[in-house]
């Protein structure tokens, strides 16, 4: 008994001591988001984290929207601005002209200098007419 009496007269003033160096401090709340006051070095950390979560796809993302022509029409495509220019040239010569397409009819006339050209789209029957006055087919 009487050591253990000289064991709490030894301890006492430890726990004494020790009870005054632990010292409580407030809890203060830090926003990790920047946008609310956080350190804006987190910015790109929160930005990254949430473009790995997200799976939506966007249904009217332009880069999905485009489909690649097959050769076919590239082709077709190609072969009708060679026509067209062809005819253009015929045109340039003094002679008139017609191209027949899947999607228009192009018309070319040249009577006296005045040229006119009539496109018809053959979906909606719509017509065009450019007329282009002052030229000289001789020159």
């Amino acid at each position: 008994m009487a050591n253990n009496k000289a064991a709490h007269l030894l301890l006492a003033p430890c726990i004494a001591l020790s009870s005054s160096l632990a010292l409580g401090t407030e809890l203060v709340y830090e926003p990790r988001n920047p946008n609310f006051g956080g350190n804006p070095l987190n910015g790109s950390y929160l930005l990254q984290n949430a473009q790995s979560q997200d799976d939506h796809e966007d249904p009217n993302n332009p880069a999905d929207l485009y489909q690649q022509p097959s050769a076919l029409d590239r082709f077709t495509d190609s072969l009708e601005t060679r026509l067209l220019n062809q005819l253009l040239t015929d045109v340039g010569n003094g002679n008139s002209g017609e191209l027949i397409t899947d999607d228009f009819i192009v018309q070319i006339v040249d009577n006296d200098g005045v040229l006119t050209v009539l496109i018809t789209d053959r979906a909606t029957g719509d017509k065009s007419e450019i007329i282009v006055s002052g030229l000289n087919p001789t020159n």
